[in-house]
């Protein structure tokens, strides 16, 4: 891990095309601004651990249907 110190107003640069910016810092609370082409997806670390477990979850789910649906085509003839 690469560990940095800014003061307000800033900046990480992250490649090209990713700038963060540190905006304001209140006691333990930072607030950053991120510039990235929209393509990238950017997400609270717990948001994005739930968005996976959540594809996770549906990928699993989707084998299972797959296999009812074939039973119950067979079902049918």
């Amino acid at each position: 891990m690469l560990v940095l110190t800014r003061k307000q107003n800033e900046s990480i640069q992250i490649g090209d095309n990713i700038e963060i910016t540190i905006l304001a810092v209140h006691g333990d609370h930072i607030k950053l601004g991120i510039k990235a082409p929209k393509d990238v997806e950017v997400h609270r670390k717990e948001v994005y651990m739930s968005i996976q477990e959540s594809n996770n979850e549906a990928a699993s789910t989707l084998p299972n249907i797959m296999d009812i649906l074939k039973n119950s085509s067979k079902n049918l003839k």
